[in-house]
């Protein structure tokens, strides 16, 4: 799954990667810990250019009566999108980017949860592949929500979760934005795990289990071999650290 997310870099970095004018640009600050019902950034394409603005993580279908079922859709899998009720027409008509410059998962290990932060082995910025939709509350209400598409994990991941966020390849975005392109057939072959060796995952502070924690210390990389024990991020009791689980992650 994607359940957590970084997007660091500032408003002219992210203009400038995702090929955005200055009009209509949400205010942005560089974010740490990005959660599930939180705002988020996400790219689209108007019909004649590209737009950013903010979007609220956990899909809620159009036809939805139940405004708290966002809860349980900040992922999609993309393996079933196409024929699920929820994402079906999003994915015809409604797809969007969400920038982001790494995420975060969790290995289990003998002693609990270590938490990884996943990045470009490069750094900057990348685009998770996410469908829209706006509901409309029965009072008028108007919630433009959204969810990260999913799919098998490529080698790295694999051995942290059994999911991934699809990460699409800049040359990709175009056909994935473009509101000419209605047919699941032209999507599916992007939907896929990003290239093993060019990512790399390293241990952070287990304080990103909480999305309260929200500075820059939480994407630095904590030296396993160096501290007594990581402390689970959920509570649980100190966990065994060694070099050999470290490099077990790298590339």
């Amino acid at each position: 799954m994607c359940g957590r997310y970084t997007i660091t870099v500032t408003l002219e970095e992210l203009m400038t990667r995702f090929d955005l004018d200055g009009s209509h640009i949400p205010y942005h600050l560089p974010k740490y810990n990005v959660a599930p019902g939180q705002m988020v950034l996400a790219v689209i394409h108007d019909g004649s250019r590209r737009r950013i603005g903010e979007l609220k993580w956990g899909l809620i279908p159009e036809w939805s009566q139940d405004e708290g079922i966002g809860s349980k859709m900040i992922n999609a899998r993309a393996e079933t999108a196409a024929d699920k009720p929820a994402y079906r027409v999003p994915l015809r008509r409604r797809r969007c980017l969400i920038p982001a410059d790494g995420f975060y998962e969790w290995k289990r290990t003998a002693g609990g949860k270590q938490p990884l932060r996943i990045t470009l082995k490069h750094g900057g910025l990348f685009a998770m592949a996410g469908l829209y939709d706006t509901w409309t509350s029965p009072e008028g209400r108007k919630i433009s929500t959204c969810t990260v598409l999913t799919t098998t994990p490529n080698r790295l991941v694999a051995d942290i979760h059994d999911r991934m966020p699809v990460i699409l390849r800049p040359e990709e975005e175009g056909l994935w934005l473009s509101r000419d392109v209605r047919e699941p057939e032209a999507l599916l072959p992007l939907l896929r795990a990003y290239a093993a060796e060019e990512m790399e995952a390293y241990p952070v502070s287990s304080l990103v289990g909480n999305v309260r924690n929200v500075n820059p210390a939480l994407v630095e990389r904590v030296d396993l071999q160096a501290s007594p024990g990581a402390v689970d991020s959920r509570g649980g009791t100190p966990m065994k650290t060694g070099a050999l689980i470290q490099q077990s992650w790298l590339f």
